[in-house]
């Protein structure tokens, strides 16, 4: 009787063994991909394609070739400029004695709304405004006076640079004077400005309007990183 007991016992854990191998056998067939599959996640380049895994066959001496190169900082200030949340992705990049160059390269940067008050004159406020436009609230002397104007447009990529046209203009006061200066000082709550901070060779692509600042995309083709 012990006997059949203890056999009895020992098939049943033979039996929990079995039913476990098999288990992670169909786990890991699910969870896996045959070799060479290629499957999973490829990093995309500036052209949403995948980037070159071949070397180019002219390498010269002293050179060293990156596939794709992805650069990442919070902030870039210059000289003349400050730019937030800076994404650089390049393709088919080769550094040696003159210097670092991607074949094709593509920049993702917010332009703070403080930069481009800063560039329209003291006392300007930019802000998002609804429907994806941006509003730039300002002082100015129309008619011998001093006029607090909020001006209203679509930010719109124009010459290579960012461009916001007033499509209402508010003064604040009768409609009749708000028509008949309106024209005065369009040109003075005109947004145009050409970002800076980066290297030659970048083209604004698009920009859209977000709660810090304006986020534009500029893509360029040998395109020099360092010098």
């Amino acid at each position: 009787m012990e006997w059949t007991r203890a056999k009895d016992r020992l098939i049943g854990a033979l039996g929990m063994i079995v039913l476990l191998v098999v288990a992670v056998v169909i786990l890991w067939w699910v969870v896996s991909d045959p070799a060479g599959s290629g499957a999973g996640p490829t990093p995309s380049g500036p052209g949403g394609a995948d980037p070159g895994t071949e070397a180019p066959a002219d390498l010269r001496e002293g050179e060293v070739w990156l596939g794709d190169l992805t650069l990442d900082a919070g902030t870039v200030v210059s000289a003349g400029s400050t730019l937030r949340d800076v994404r650089a992705v390049g393709e088919d990049v080769v550094t040696g004695p003159e210097g670092l160059v991607a074949a094709r390269l593509a920049v993702a940067v917010t332009v703070p709304f403080d930069v481009v008050a800063d560039e329209l004159g003291g006392g300007t406020e930019v802000r998002p405004a609804d429907d994806g436009q941006a509003t730039v609230v300002r002082t100015v002397d129309a008619l011998g006076r001093e006029v607090r104007v909020t001006a209203t447009g679509t930010v719109e990529v124009e010459g290579g640079r960012l461009v916001m046209e007033p499509r209402s203009i508010d003064f604040g006061g009768p409609g009749f004077l708000s028509g008949a200066t309106a024209a005065l000082v369009r040109s003075l709550v005109t947004i145009e400005h050409e970002i800076e901070g980066l290297p030659d060779g970048l083209v604004l692509q698009d920009v859209t309007v977000q709660g810090d600042g304006f986020r534009a995309d500029l893509r360029g083709d040998d395109v020099r990183l360092l010098p």
